[in-house]
């Protein structure tokens, strides 16, 4: 009994060192943890703080601090405290569909979106809210009357809102005497703001759509009609233009080269970039009129021509005479021969020559031919600073004398004897 109880009581011993031994390892092992929690921030691993840290930001705090109240943090700056240029300068960057929704979100941007300044582009050139521009289409009957309604209402959308443009296109064939496209525009420019109009496209010989049922009138006689028509409602259009919009700078539309049309044209003193493009086949322009019209456009820096010269007037030179004048386009046209170029600031010149394949003696070829200058000697005096002739780029010393390249673009614009290898003309 007395070893039982021995043995007992050194177990009881052994049992307490053993519990004594494990104490101190866990204090030692919770000193050990406490002070690497404490070094946590300090230490970084790969460049990153505790995960402590990251978790809980307020873990140093003690339990009183811990449960205050947190500050509240500043709601984002309300967009209506900006002032409305800045409002109307962020809503300038949405399309057309996306300022009607957002028009939906509050009576206050239901307003904002109403400004004027927010409508610039009235483009009644596209087909339709979805599809764009084409030269023509024909459709239905159906499809064109609702066209047609999709025009109308365009248009109303954009003089509901007061509209101040910027940008004008459109396509309408104003002879058209069932659609009245004449009184259409006329209507639409009294009830917006074009005195800011920049940008001015104009096709007004032509519909983009037209019902499947449309025959273009027979007869020469009708035809000729037709285009008095087109002729009488563009220049009533473009006289309101000239009244509503003299802050143009960019300009393209077919011409039709009438004394009246070239004196209207000439009062948008600030015309930049002029593209005109041919009325009609028929029409001819007198060499007069052309120097006329660009001598008296001081601003104007490129020039884009396409002129039908009528075989009647084979052998016509033309004169241009222009001290701001920079880029010249006239490769679309056929027959055009310059006898006389001023043009000191011309940087880029692009020109072709057309063969009309009509077959001539070599008497009457030659009686003809003599009459056209060479191009060549006309760029020498009047272009100095030419950079760029029909996309090639001319060598420093163009002007003392040619080289390959510049005779074989030269074979391919000029119209004179000696870069003329054909019968035809």
């Amino acid at each position: 009994t007395w070893e039982i109880i021995d043995r007992s009581e050194s177990s009881f011993d052994d049992d307490q060192k053993e519990t004594g031994i494990l104490e101190v390892t866990v204090c030692r092992m919770f000193r050990k943890r406490k002070l690497a929690w404490q070094e946590a921030p300090t230490k970084t691993c790969c460049g990153r703080t505790s995960h402590l840290v990251e978790l809980r930001p307020d873990w140093r705090l003690s339990p009183s601090k811990q449960c205050e109240p947190k500050a509240q943090v500043r709601p984002p700056f309300p967009f209506s405290l900006l002032p409305v240029d800045c409002q109307l300068h962020v809503f300038s960057f949405l399309s057309e569909v996306e300022k009607c929704t957002a028009a939906l979100v509050c009576a206050d941007w239901s307003k904002l979106i109403r400004s004027p300044r927010l409508w610039r582009v009235a483009d009644f050139m596209r087909l339709g809210p979805v599809q764009s521009g084409m030269e023509e289409v024909r459709v239905s009957i159906r499809e064109f009357e609702r066209w047609k309604e999709w025009v109308h209402q365009y248009a109303y959308h954009l003089m509901s809102r007061g509209a101040s443009l910027l940008v004008l296109r459109a396509s309408f064939d104003l002879g058209d005497q069932k659609t009245k496209w004449t009184d259409f525009l006329l209507q639409f420019l009294g009830n917006i703001h074009c005195g800011e109009l920049k940008e001015l496209e104009l096709r007004w010989t032509l519909t983009h759509m037209k019902p499947h049922t449309f025959r273009p009138s027979g007869g020469m006689a009708r035809i000729c009609l037709a285009r008095n028509d087109q002729f009488t409602g563009f220049q009533t259009l473009f006289e309101r233009l000239a009244c509503s919009s003299p802050k143009l700078t960019k300009m393209k539309l077919p011409f039709d080269w009438s004394e009246h049309s070239v004196a209207v044209l000439t009062q948008f003193q600030q015309l930049q970039v002029l593209e005109l493009n041919y009325f009609w086949v028929f029409k001819a322009v007198p060499p007069e009129t052309m120097q006329k019209l660009v001598k008296a456009l001081p601003n104007l820096q490129c020039l884009i021509l396409q002129v039908l010269v009528p075989v009647k007037d084979l052998g016509v030179s033309y004169l241009l005479e222009s001290q701001s004048l920079e880029h010249l386009d006239v490769s679309q046209s056929r027959g055009l021969v310059f006898g006389y170029l001023d043009l000191p600031a011309l940087k880029e010149l692009r020109i072709k020559k057309t063969i009309r394949g009509i077959i001539m003696s070599y008497r009457t070829r030659h009686a003809l031919q003599s009459r056209c200058s060479c191009l060549y000697d006309l760029m020498r005096k009047g272009t100095p600073n030419l950079q760029t002739f029909n996309n090639h780029q001319v060598l420093p010393l163009w002007q003392e004398k040619t080289y390959p390249e510049l005779e074989e673009i030269l074979m391919q614009s000029c119209y004179c004897i000696k870069h003329t290898d054909t019968w035809l003309l």
